[in-house]
């Protein structure tokens, strides 16, 4: 039996460039695992099992999902038991899901000792969701394509996180859908993945909140008021620059002390919040 902690996940930006004659979106992002995770214990069995605290219906859990993937695609005779414990809330732009998903085909490599090389957990990740493929490179790295194409960077600052969600989910479909009616009033601009790396070293706040950007911002803050609300009071309260992360509706912000961020935390109460940092 072992245990692995699985990271939640920021998008420093996310830029949509396109839809693909596959219905997926075509994304640029930079994303960046933190210090909240879920936890996923392995165990041996004859048979798949999975047992968690979380109200998610067991055919569409992305770890009941990995393990039925691997089990079918490398026609694995083994079992498992897999305990999840979610921290990370559900539907809220963090990636717990996909991160979930990630760790549970390493951690079932590792259980049925498959011997599955890193490229190869991509390609089935790939199978699973459009953010699994990143955690395979975490912490830190570029997405391309619609989430398959990823490189791993290095960063040596840890930054000090808010990340603060309201009392709603939000459907990524739904977000990209509305997003394409918007595309014209979009603003485009390159963001050179260098220059933001190299702000994220030097804790360049001014640099840091004038690069990041979420296309899925405009349309899902004009359906959610609530979303533009908390990015408000955050910057309000003292925070260097604040975004939605993936599609929402989780607002992080970008602080310089803890002090502030501890008192900004307990400031949004009653939403969910927390105080985290990057991984690095």
């Amino acid at each position: 039996m072992f245990t692995l902690k699985t990271p939640a996940k920021i998008n420093w930006f996310l830029s949509v460039l396109g839809k693909r004659e596959d219905g997926y979106h075509e994304i640029l992002s930079l994303m960046q695992s933190i210090s909240l995770y879920d936890h996923l214990t392995f165990e041996h069995s004859d048979r798949i099992e999975i047992k968690t605290d979380a109200d998610i219906p067991l055919e569409e859990n992305l770890v009941y999902k990995a393990a039925v993937l691997l089990k079918e695609k490398l026609s694995v005779s083994k079992g498992a038991v897999i305990t999840l414990r979610k921290d990370i809330p559900v539907s809220a732009g963090l990636g717990g899901g996909s991160s979930d998903a990630a760790y549970a085909l390493s951690g079932l490599n590792r259980l049925w000792e498959l011997g599955l090389k890193d490229e190869e957990l991509i390609k089935f990740g790939g199978m699973l969701g459009s953010d699994v493929p990143f955690f395979f490179k975490a912490p830190i790295a570029v997405v391309r394509g619609r989430g398959e194409i990823v490189a791993g960077l290095e960063v040596v600052s840890r930054h000090i996180i808010v990340i603060v969600k309201p009392a709603l989910g939000i459907s990524s479909k739904w977000a990209y859908s509305e997003m394409s009616k918007l595309l014209p009033e979009l603003t485009k601009r390159d963001n050179n993945i260098k220059l933001f790396c190299h702000a994220l070293e030097r804790q360049d706040f001014k640099s840091i909140a004038l690069m990041m950007k979420n296309d899925l911002e405009l349309p899902v803050i004009r359906e959610f008021q609530v979303i533009g609300e908390i990015k408000d009071r955050l910057l309000a309260m003292g925070a260097e620059a604040s975004l939605m992360s993936g599609s929402g509706p989780t607002v992080f912000g970008v602080f310089n002390s803890r002090e502030k961020a501890e008192d900004a935390a307990e400031a949004m109460r009653p939403f969910w919040s927390r105080v985290v940092e990057t991984l690095i």
